[in-house]
């Protein structure tokens, strides 16, 4: 029998919180080689870039410590699945996916520390 263990983070580390458009946020997820997802969570939706894995930065992941280096975020109410919008840049409609993250421990206690740490613009 294989044995099976759960290990969840323990700690998150943010090096920088920037509250931005949601027109920003939508466009910071377009890349030429398709749209990357976003994350919405009791009413915030965001995105985050994780710190390149070093070895260093491995083995802090494994003792339960995980580092983001940059969270970009807008307040929005309600999860859509799918937000859709025009962009200049590339002339056309784009899609991006909003992954309902809401039952996530990390991220639901992300948001929670989110909302009681950054001022509202």
């Amino acid at each position: 029998m294989v044995r099976i263990t759960f290990a969840p983070a323990t700690e998150l580390v943010i090096h920088e919180v920037i509250e931005v458009t949601k027109d920003d946020l939508l466009l910071e997820r377009i890349t030429p080689a398709g749209n990357m997802p976003l994350y919405w969570c009791s009413g915030i939706l965001f995105s985050f870039s994780s710190v390149p894995m070093t070895d260093e930065i491995m083995k802090e992941y494994l003792k339960g410590r995980i580092h983001w280096l940059e969270v970009h975020f807008t307040r929005m109410e309600k999860h859509v699945p799918v937000i859709s919008f025009e962009s200049p840049e590339y002339k056309s409609t784009m899609n991006v996916k909003v992954i309902d993250t809401s039952m996530s421990e990390l991220h639901a206690e992300f948001i929670k520390w989110l909302k009681a740490n950054v001022k509202k613009k």
